[in-house]
């Protein structure tokens, strides 16, 4: 292992959650801000990313080009509530997405969010990071009432900025109206 490539992997995490922090904040989620992420701290998870370091890039999606598959994923999308393939259930009959609570729909928002400012750092902009969702929503196999609230986070996100898209009331009429679209 270099040490070179764990600082930096290190470095990585920190930056994500501190963005993470500041959109979760902004939605009142402070229990989620400050808990995010944790187990990317684990030696499953951490070493294997460190191996894979490239810093433009997930190294879960470096790892699965190598061998296929991500023992730090799996470990990863088992413990963290916010991540939709947590809620895909059923696989005895073709995966079946579930609702998510809509405080881990909120943190995934977030999540998006902090990893576009984490990875594209100086190239970040709102237009890149709704370019990357419109893509990532054609092949996520989310509840169609979290798809739609995602989108609704992003449209808002893209059109107004920050302070009306992460406004905590917003959100949740938002999820609410969703939720109810999708029944």
């Amino acid at each position: 292992m270099k040490i070179k490539s764990m600082f930096a992997h290190l470095k990585k995490i920190m930056t994500h959650r501190r963005w993470v922090r500041h959109y979760c904040f902004q939605a009142g989620l402070y229990w989620q801000g400050l808990t995010h992420d944790l187990s990317k701290y684990s030696p499953t998870e951490f070493w294997e990313s460190v191996k894979y370091y490239q810093g433009t890039s997930s190294p879960i999606l470096a790892c699965k080009k190598d061998k296929g598959y991500s023992m730090a994923w799996f470990h990863h999308r088992g413990r963290n509530k916010h991540h939709w393939e947590y809620w895909v259930d059923d696989f005895d009959h073709g995966m079946i997405p579930k609702l998510m609570p809509e405080r881990y729909a909120c943190e995934m928002f977030c999540d998006f969010l902090a990893a576009g400012r984490a990875y594209m750092g100086e190239d970040y902009s709102r237009q890149k990071e709704h370019a990357w969702w419109t893509e990532k929503r054609k092949i996520y196999v989310m509840h169609p009432a979290v798809r739609d609230f995602i989108d609704s986070c992003f449209a808002g996100y893209l059109a107004f900025g920050e302070s009306y898209a992460f406004n905590r009331e917003r959100m949740h009429r938002i999820y609410q109206t969703c939720i109810k679209e999708n029944k």
